[in-house]
């Protein structure tokens, strides 16, 4: 097994993403840090991880909070002794309620999804570290976004937020590539997740949506799966990716094929769909 007695700490692992990577893991032998906002989602993805054979604990944690984080770190280390690798996964854009433009963004609204896309797993990441350093081994997992480097919709803080993700990776995969911790970035492309909540919602129109994407978007011409993000993940995670360091893993169905070319307008698409 890849991740035969490994630990794994990934944020916002109840649903989506995090819970694909959370069981993707556990299959090739690692041990998990479920983490969300809600305890009895995490606890509920840290049952079906034990019911695979592995150990697992479900930890609330707001990852803007350093109190909650420090207290997620400190009861992971108390439970498996380390943290063998970090997937920072925790993120969204929720109750913007398809705001993020230069018409309606406010500075509050940026400060609030800055911090949770951006600050957050900065903070979660300094938590972590010290015992990744004192073991002399890492392996750091961010998640962006394609809408860092070609945006479809126009999501200002999410965005930028996601941009700066890629900077922070390549920064402190050169600074901590003596201790032998690895830092490395996914970029998904559109995955069916409960992200889209807050763009549109679940039902016929999100499926219409997703039929557009696909065919004008994404060259493989469907929408991706959590699946679809574990795999990469699980070759950062794993030793299969021991000599890189630093790298911005494109998951996303072919999409930056088009990332210079035109691309997909989801936000003309939706507006001109509401007028019919």
């Amino acid at each position: 097994m890849l991740l035969k007695d490994r630990v794994a700490l990934v944020t916002g692992s109840a649903n989506g993403m995090g819970r694909g990577i959370a069981h993707k893991f556990a299959e090739e032998g690692c041990d998990l840090i479920i983490n969300d906002l809600s305890l009895d989602a995490a606890q509920k993805v840290a049952d079906e991880i034990k019911s695979r054979g592995r150990r697992a604990i479900a930890v609330k944690a707001d990852i803007t909070n350093v109190a909650e984080i420090e207290r997620m770190t400190e009861a992971a280390i108390r439970e498996f002794g380390r943290i063998d690798i970090l997937v920072n996964n925790a993120g969204g854009v929720p109750g913007t309620a398809g705001r993020g433009n230069s018409d309606n963004i406010t500075a509050e609204e940026w400060d609030r999804v800055v911090d949770l896309n951006l600050k957050g797993p900065f903070l979660v990441t300094m938590s972590v570290l010290p015992h990744m350093k004192k073991n002399n081994y890492g392996k750091i997992i961010f998640v962006s976004s394609m809408g860092a480097v070609s945006p479809c919709v126009s999501v200002l803080h999410y965005h930028t937020a996601k941009a700066g993700i890629l900077g922070l990776t390549i920064n402190l995969a050169f600074e901590l590539a003596p201790k032998n911790i690895y830092v490395n970035a996914i970029v998904p492309g559109p995955v069916d997740t409960t992200f889209w909540d807050a763009l549109v919602p679940a039902g016929p129109e999100r499926e219409a949506l997703f039929d557009a994407i696909s065919r004008k978007e994404v060259p493989l011409e469907r929408i991706g799966r959590p699946d679809d993000i574990a795999g990469p993940a699980l070759f950062l995670a794993s030793g299969l990716s021991n000599y890189v360091t630093g790298q911005i893993l494109y998951a996303a169905g072919g999409q930056p094929i088009l990332a210079h070319g035109a691309t997909f307008n989801i936000e003309a698409y939706l507006m001109g769909r509401a007028k019919k």
